[in-house]
């Protein structure tokens, strides 16, 4: 089952894909397509902009990149709701809060404006695809590790942003996962709210009182990460297992260096890239409705996730994968 799923998404991103071939031509001049983040000046988001506006480029269509510079939720609600005046062609969106998003993303669709989420869900929405990293087998695979490193007992503490769909389903993974280890307790979920000066302190406080009580420190999100591993690092801790999220410089660079036992790698680049693709395709070709919810007919046209996936990056791997990211962002130069 799980290699028939994997060929059905390879299938979809490969037909995706293959729309760009000769589409310039049919594009108006007029023509335009938003991505929308909550917090465009991280490595992650500069990732996903770059994604988008090299399909643009090759479509010839007209792209912009939008949000807050700072994580802010209400922020992004006040720029996707400026996009939506403007009557793009289409709107590619993470939303940061999905039930904040809900509304606004509906009446988009209802406006006649096809909106696909990327990265983080608002499954309630009328969205008409979700395209992203299957996050519940992040936290699986995540836990796997920090199971093993920890081996199989002591207690963790999980940093997060409650209520982000992506987030709740990797800390759910985690949960899953360990169960089957008993002796390891979640003793802690710290909202961050998308400061990572809060991990910094959390951290901080815990090697400070509660050293022998932590034994690892999950990591749900891009920022808390290097935050934990310059907190061990300068108090001297060398017993405590980090697992971190995503594939920013200074998480690789401590990944090498040993403090960060592992990352899980995304694909903003692709969910952006085919995003953005699967966008044009519904401007040109849209179903017969944009407000019906396609999940369950079984001849629908559209797919309602497509799973970009996911790799393990620990130290055995780091110089592999900081290879071929860089000999990637050459080839995109």
């Amino acid at each position: 089952m799980h290699n028939r799923i994997n060929r059905s998404c390879c299938f979809l991103i490969g037909f995706a894909l293959l729309l760009l071939v000769g589409c310039g031509a049919r594009h108006d001049a007029d023509e335009k397509y938003v991505l929308v983040s909550a917090n465009i000046h991280l490595p992650y988001w500069q990732a996903a902009g770059a994604g988008f506006i090299q399909a643009a480029s090759q479509m010839k269509v007209h792209a912009e990149f939008v949000g807050p510079e700072t994580y802010d939720p209400k922020a992004e609600q006040a720029e996707f709701e400026r996009v939506v005046k403007t009557k793009p062609s289409g709107i590619l969106v993470a939303p940061a809060n999905p039930e904040l998003m809900r509304a606004d993303i509906d009446a988009a669709i209802a406006a006649g404006i096809p909106v696909i989420t990327m990265d983080a869900d608002s499954p309630a929405s009328k969205r008409l695809i979700f395209i992203g990293t299957n996050s519940y087998q992040a936290g699986v695979m995540g836990a796997k590790v920090a199971a093993k490193e920890m081996h199989g007992k002591g207690n963790v503490v999980v940093f997060t942003m409650p209520g982000q769909t992506n987030l709740d389903d990797r800390l759910r993974g985690y949960r899953d996962t360990f169960a089957s280890s008993p002796q390891i307790k979640i003793a802690r979920v710290v909202d961050i709210a998308g400061n990572p000066r809060v991990a910094f302190d959390t951290a901080s406080q815990i090697v400070g009182k509660e050293k022998d009580k932590v034994d690892a420190f999950v990591c749900l999100e891009a920022l808390a990460g290097k935050e934990v591993a310059e907190v061990l690092t300068r108090y001297n801790v060398k017993d405590k297992t980090i697992l971190a999220m995503d594939t920013d410089p200074e998480t690789l660079d401590w990944i090498k260096k040993g403090v960060i036992a592992a990352t899980i790698a995304q694909k903003p680049y692709t969910m952006s890239y085919v995003g953005l693709t699967m966008l044009d395709n519904l401007h040109h070709n849209p179903p017969l409705s944009l407000q019906k919810d396609w999940t369950a007919d079984p001849v629908a046209p559209i797919p309602a996730f497509i799973d970009t996936g996911a790799a393990l990056v620990d130290k055995s791997s780091v110089d592999t994968f900081l290879a071929a990211q860089q000999s990637a962002a050459g080839s995109h130069k």
